[in-house]
């Protein structure tokens, strides 16, 4: 698939989550979107998903760059 996300990780400590995206912090999810986000996690794409957390992801008006 063209356009996937990659490169985000997470980390979970206490009672927040920290996403990062090739090693620079992204976002921190606290308490109730933690465990939200925790749940969510082991049900689907990863990396999607963390993408949307993150707002770093297509928004569906983006055109693809046409190659010569």
């Amino acid at each position: 698939m063209a356009g996937a996300p990659e490169g985000f990780e997470y980390t979970a400590r206490d009672d927040r989550v920290e996403i990062r995206h090739h090693g620079t912090l992204a976002s921190t999810l606290r308490k109730a979107a933690a465990a939200k986000f925790l749940r969510d996690v082991e049900c689907g794409d990863r990396q999607q998903l963390m993408a949307r957390v993150t707002g770093n992801y297509k928004h569906g008006n983006e055109r693809m760059q046409r190659r010569p």
